[in-house]
């Protein structure tokens, strides 16, 4: 394994990118882009994308023992969509729909460790074809090998290539892990690269993506980094964490929440039913916490050299997360749940002189509307195939589209072809609704009035026509994307090959 013991101001030399190489090589179809809109006119781009957090354990979000000055910072000064939800509340699945814009069923990455096809028109490749410089720092998640194991380069390993789907400029990225300290990443070879000896994973990325910065905002093209952070991820070990924000938390309380349960859920795998005590849930929960305030200094870190560079007035900066943490709610670990604890995650936007401070807007945004939203908002188009909506107008404070209500899937176990645990859910400003497969039980929640999900409405008369309006919602949208609520193992008969997506990529 390669070591790199060298200062912030080396990695992205050290990884073979210079400040000429940041330039990304497009195709010549992108000269006639260029002359409708100077490239130097589009706004860049940094999309910093934790891992499993939820909105809930945000300072700003009234979670009085998180440590998060500099994200409610961020919620003051921009736009909050605090009715965000992540459309399959699971690693893989979120990060497919984040970059195609369409929904699992679409995609196939039902499951963890599978390999996206990388024939969908994505994110990447429109930056890159409108004159954008693109990165990619940390956790990609998108290409499995035959066998799925994170472990082997094979599958840590990205070649340069189709499967970046047009992240093409400079990548330092690795499939997955979590483990962070001694961790490593690729560049373009399947060797490991280290982080410098006693760094922190997540404190060196930060080091890594603040260089990629200074020197992308020198150049005339615009540029769009993902920061792919891997906490406040388990596994939540004192040992996982720097001392000094362990110590912050040693003495913190964290009682059971009102929804926590020992039973186990049915519907449920073996991720998420999960051996757990109020006692275990409050040793993790201190890590966690811990995790995620020093997830909350890199924020700060990044947000400043942003500013230092002086180009926040034409920075577009979005903070979120994948998915959040059940921790005992409804007796279950984990995700892969439409539960608030699971599904509902921070989305914050700032772009100075465009968005207003402590701008809230209560559309029920969800994964597949984040690239056509940011697309918009830079003023280009998503692919004619993406699934989502582009409600840039209502990130700005505007009238203009947005869902009538976001809509979730789960296809499957976490990382595991494993039957019985599918679900459709639909939650707009007010409701959840969820009908499971197995058994058909349906669930209705006033999340309002019911903030922890504990009262089942869905047979209450009084909720009848709320409930029948849902269903013959689910039913239209389910239609329309063609998802007949197969088991999970169907996808892996109909749709993959030792663990490679096939089909599902029509643009």
């Amino acid at each position: 394994m390669k070591r790199h013991s060298m200062t912030r101001r080396g990695f992205l030399r050290a990884a073979g990118v210079g400040a000429a190489a940041l330039t990304c090589r497009l195709p010549a179809a992108t000269a006639a882009v260029e002359k409708i809109a100077p490239k130097n006119k589009r706004p860049n781009l940094i999309y910093v994308l934790a891992d499993q957090l939820g909105y809930s354990r945000c300072g700003y979000a009234g979670e009085k023992r998180a440590r998060t000055p500099n994200i409610d910072k961020l919620a003051a000064s921009g736009a909050d969509f605090f009715n965000a939800v992540s459309n399959m509340p699971v690693c893989c699945a979120y990060r497919a729909s984040l970059f195609t814009g369409k929904y699992t069923s679409s995609t196939g990455m039902v499951i963890n460790e599978l390999r996206l096809n990388p024939n969908h028109e994505c994110l990447g490749h429109v930056l890159a074809r409108s004159g954008y410089q693109t990165g990619y720092i940390g956790k990609w998640h998108l290409y499995a090998n035959q066998l799925g194991r994170h472990t082997d380069p094979k599958n840590s390993y990205t070649p340069p290539g189709k499967h970046r789907l047009g992240f093409d400029g400079y990548w330092a990225a690795y499939g997955f892990h979590h483990r962070y300290y001694n961790t490593y990443y690729h560049t373009n070879s399947p060797e490991k690269i280290s982080y410098p000896k006693g760094s922190y994973e997540p404190d060196a990325q930060t080091d890594m993506a603040i260089d990629y910065i200074n020197q992308a905002s020198k150049t005339d093209s615009p540029f769009a980094l993902i920061l792919s952070l891997g906490t406040p991820h388990d596994p939540w070990s004192r040992g996982n964490v720097p001392p000094k924000y362990f110590e912050m938390f040693k003495d913190v309380k964290f009682p059971p929440a009102k929804n926590y349960s020992d039973k186990l859920d049915p519907h449920g795998d073996g991720w998420s039913n999960y051996k757990k005590s109020p006692e275990m849930i409050e040793k993790w929960m201190r890590v966690y916490y811990a995790m995620t305030a020093n997830l909350d200094d890199n924020v700060g870190r990044l947000l400043a050299a942003v500013d230092k560079a002086g180009i926040a007035d034409n920075t577009i900066f979005v903070f979120t997360s994948d998915h959040g943490e059940m921790f005992g709610a409804h007796g279950r670990m984990a995700k892969n749940i439409f539960y608030e604890e699971a599904a509902r995650i921070p989305f914050l936007v700032r772009w100075p002189k465009k968005i207003k401070p402590a701008t809230r807007c209560d559309a029920p945004l969800s994964t597949v509307d984040i690239m056509p939203t940011l697309l918009g908002m830079a003023g280009l188009k998503a692919p004619a195939k993406a699934e989502g909506m582009d409600i840039s107008k209502r990130a700005m404070g505007l009238e203009g589209p947005e869902p009538d209500a976001a809509f979730l899937q789960n296809t499957g176990a976490c990382a595991a072809w494993s039957n019985g645990h599918e679900w459709r859910a639909l939650r707009d400003k007010q409701f959840t609704y969820a009908i499971f497969r197995k058994d058909k039980q349906e669930l209705l929640f006033d999340n309002t009035k019911d903030p922890f999900q504990m009262k089942n409405l869905v047979d209450d008369p009084a909720h009848k026509e709320t409930a029948d309006s849902f269903r013959k919602m689910l039913a239209c949208k389910m239609k329309s994307l063609n998802d007949t609520f197969p088991e999970s193992t169907w996808y892996r008969e109909n749709w993959t090959k030792n663990r490679i997506i096939l089909r599902g990529a029509k643009g």
